[in-house]
């Protein structure tokens, strides 16, 4: 449970990293499309976030599980993603680079300044 524990985390702050990369490079570049990359971590990011979440809940210490922080966590996630898919295709938000390293950066804090 230790090696997928740490597997599903390491694949976590990958998505992260794709996030605020394609992010932060659209943003540079004043490009007004997703990046793929900030697509599919975002996307990555959603996936192992839900199979994290399922380890806290069936693992030996699911009763001192946080629900509020988690819910909070996959609804900021649900947004990122949310804002990707829609400005993949077409344009639909001009400051949607902004917007998506606003709400990893809220998430990141969430993750780590709530106990």
């Amino acid at each position: 449970m230790d090696a997928l524990h740490a597997t599903l985390l390491i694949l976590h702050f990958l998505g992260l990293a794709a996030i605020l990369g394609g992010a932060l490079e659209q943003w540079r570049t004043g490009g007004r499309l997703t990046t793929p990359v900030t697509l599919w971590g975002a996307r990555a990011q959603l996936v192992t976030g839900l199979a994290l979440a399922a380890l806290v809940f069936t693992g030996d210490d699911a009763d001192d599980a946080n629900h509020i922080k988690i819910g909070v966590k996959l609804l900021i996630a649900l947004g990122v993603a949310a804002v990707a898919e829609m400005n993949a295709k077409k344009t639909v938000m001009a400051q949607s680079a902004r917007l998506i390293v606003a709400l990893t950066a809220v998430n990141v804090i969430v993750a780590v300044a709530w106990k």
